[in-house]
């Protein structure tokens, strides 16, 4: 069975580093399990709701961000945005990345080079008007983009286990495999504070560049969230790996 408590709860081990994430919008379109099997590692099985998978496409922005032993002046701010699935390995549900893209070439390269991690350098601007906010996403030559305007909504009641909400937001682990090796990562931080979001505009061809051929249109669910100050730690081969 499936544990969707136990991740949110804080870990003893000793915290390797500080994000904050700001302005999150969380972007969902239902999607074949059939078709997302071939991009997600054997080691590891579709999460879905009622039987429906679904892909996140979640543009943000990413400030003080710095490993534990860096003081808070030598963090980074950069604007980031993950195409996302939702896996499980035994009973522990996550996080996997189809592709993720960042305003910083530094971050791709460490992401890249040590953890084999699918990052990529794209040119992002995030402009807020009030309670509106147009994101945009582009890869060098125009090769993929993103780009969303929308208004944020009313306040939503806090995300309760079993809900819709609570399988979208509550996500504190994610799973990558890197070199044969499945490694699992455990981030910690308040559950998120989520809004109802009305979308103005949209335009995506990552999840296309991400291997999935998903039907013009909206997305089905969208949500938007402030932001959440993250505690991160380290990652660790998970049990029976190689």
């Amino acid at each position: 069975m499936i544990d969707r408590i136990a991740p949110t709860f804080r870990p003893s081990d000793s915290v390797r580093g500080y994000q904050r994430w700001r302005s999150l919008l969380f972007l969902h379109w239902p999607v074949p399990m059939e078709a997302l099997r071939p991009l997600v590692p054997e080691s590891l099985e579709i999460d879905h709701y009622d039987g429906v998978a679904y892909v996140g496409v979640v543009p943000f922005a990413m400030e003080g961000v710095r490993n534990a032993w860096w003081p808070e002046w030598a963090a980074m701010d950069f604007l980031e945005t993950n195409v996302r699935t939702y896996v499980y390995h035994g009973s522990q549900p996550g996080v996997y990345f189809l592709s993720l893209d960042a305003a910083s070439r530094l971050a791709v390269w460490g992401a890249r080079t040590f953890w084999g991690l699918p990052y990529y350098h794209a040119a992002m601007n995030l402009v807020r008007t009030e309670d509106q906010i147009a994101y945009e996403t582009s890869r060098p030559g125009g090769s993929a983009r993103h780009k969303v305007s929308y208004r944020i909504g009313a306040a939503l009641e806090p995300s309760q286990p079993g809900s819709l909400e609570h399988f979208f937001l509550e996500r504190y682990l994610l799973f990558l495999e890197h070199r044969g090796t499945l490694y699992s990562g455990q981030v910690h931080h308040v559950p998120y504070p989520a809004h109802e979001v009305e979308l103005l505009e949209i335009e995506d061809s990552l999840l296309n560049a991400a291997g999935l051929e998903i039907p013009p249109g909206p997305p089905a669910f969208a949500h938007f969230s402030p932001g959440v100050d993250v505690e991160i730690f380290g990652l660790q081969a998970m049990p029976g790996a190689p």
